[in-house]
C-alpha cells in the first residue's frame, strides 16, 4: 500500500479531510510509519464518528459502534456497517470517513501481520470503550471517572503509536516499557485540551466532561458551568482543567525526550500535536471563549510551532525551554 489507495479510495486525501492537523505530522514519518498509522488514524476516525455525531439516538450509536468492534474483529462483515451507514450526511467527511471503512480495511490487511494485530487491538478496545460511555452516559463525578473515559479514546492511541514504534525501530523496541506509562499519559493530555477546546461543542451535544468534583470546588453545579452570571466561577473550573492538561503534558514531554534523537521524524511527529496542546492550554485560561465557543490557536502560531519545532527537534534542552515559551508566550 505505498500510495495508500484502494480502489480509487485515497487515504492520505482522506486524512486531510477528516483532520488538516494531523496529516501535518504525519507526513513527517518515513513511509513505513506513514502508512500504518495513517490506516489507524482513519479506522479510529469511524469509532469516533460512531461516538460523537448529534444525528443518532445514544442506543443506535452504541448498536454501531459494537458492529464497528465485531468488524474489526472479524465476527461480522464491514458491509453491514456500511449499509447502515448510507443515510449519513453526504457533505460530512466523518460521515464519509466511516462510510469508506472497507476501503480503509482493505489498506489495513496490506500491512505486515504484526502491524495489523496491534492496530486492531488497540482499536477494538478504544471502541468498545466509547460503547461503554455512550451506554452510561456523561455521568463524571471526579477526576478518577474523567481519566477512564480518556484512557478509552486516547490513551489507548498513545499506547498504539508506541507499540507501531517499537515494532520500527530496535532502540525504541528497547525502551517500550519505559515509554507505555507515558504514552497513556500523552493521550490523556491532548484528550483532556479537547475537552477544554470544545467544552460548548460537548454542552450543545448534552455532555459536560468538566468533573462534579471540580464544579463544586468552584461552587457551582456542573448543569450551571455555561450560565453566563457563572462565568467568573466556571473559568475557576477551566483553569483546573487546563492544570491538569499541563500535568499530563509535562509526561508528554518527556515522552518525546526519551526517543532517540536519531529518529527525530517520529519525535517531530509527537511534539507538533504536544506543542499546539501546550498553547492551546495556555490561551485557554481565564478565556470566555471556551465557554461561548472555541479557544484556538492562529494558523500563523500553528507554522512557527512547526518551523522552529523541526529546525530544533534534536535537541531535549530546546524541548525543556519551547514548551517553557509556549506555556506562557
Amino acid at each position: 500500500m505505498a500510495d495508500g489507495k484502494n480502489n480509487g479510495f485515497d487515504a492520505r486525501a482522506m486524512l486531510e479531510l477528516v483532520s488538516r492537523t494531523f496529516s501535518l505530522g504525519i507526513e513527517q514519518l518515513p513511509p513505513r510509519l506513514r502508512e500504518p498509522i495513517t490506516v489507524a488514524y482513519l479506522l479510529l476516525r469511524v469509532s469516533d464518528y460512531l461516538e460523537d455525531n448529534i444525528e443518532m439516538p445514544v442506543a443506535r450509536k452504541v448498536d454501531l459502534l459494537r458492529l464497528w468492534a465485531g468488524v474489526l474483529g472479524g465476527r461480522s462483515g464491514v458491509e453491514e456497517l456500511t449499509r447502515q451507514l448510507q443515510g449519513t450526511n453526504p457533505e460530512d467527511p466523518e460521515a464519509e470517513c466511516a462510510r469508506s471503512a472497507g476501503d480503509i480495511l482493505a489498506l489495513l490487511r496490506r500491512l505486515p501481520l504484526e502491524l495489523q494485530e496491534i492496530i486492531l487491538e488497540e482499536v477494538i478496545a478504544s471502541t468498545l470503550g466509547m460503547a461503554r460511555w455512550q451506554k452510561s452516559g456523561p455521568d463524571i463525578p471526579d477526576e478518577e471517572r474523567l481519566d477512564d473515559y480518556m484512557f478509552e479514546v486516547a490513551g489507548r492511541v498513545g499506547l498504539m503509536l508506541t507499540r507501531i514504534f517499537a515494532w520500527y525501530a530496535r532502540p525504541i523496541h528497547a525502551i517500550r516499557e519505559d515509554l507505555m506509562p507515558l504514552a497513556r499519559e500523552f493521550g490523556l493530555a491532548l484528550q483532556t485540551v479537547n475537552i477544554v477546546r470544545n467544552m460548548r461543542e460537548d454542552f450543545d451535544r448534552g455532555w459536560i466532561f468538566a468533573p462534579d468534583s471540580f464544579c463544586t470546588k468552584a461552587g457551582l453545579s456542573r448543569k450551571d458551568l455555561f450560565d453566563p452570571e457563572m462565568a467568573g466561577k466556571a473559568l475557576e473550573v477551566v483553569s483546573m482543567l487546563a492544570d491538569k492538561a499541563s500535568r499530563h503534558s509535562r509526561k508528554g514531554l518527556e515522552y518525546v525526550k526519551l526517543i532517540p534523537e536519531r529518529f527525530r521524524h517520529i519525535r517531530l511527529f509527537c511534539t507538533l500535536p504536544l506543542f499546539f496542546a501546550v498553547r492551546t492550554t495556555a490561551i485557554s485560561r481565564g478565556n470566555t471563549a471556551v465557554l461561548e465557543h472555541e479557544a484556538k490557536i492562529s494558523r500563523e502560531e500553528v507554522w512557527r510551532i512547526i518551523e522552529e519545532t523541526g529546525r530544533r527537534i534534536d535537541s531535549n534542552d530546546w524541548l525543556d525551554d519551547y514548551y517553557r515559551k509556549l506555556e506562557v508566550g
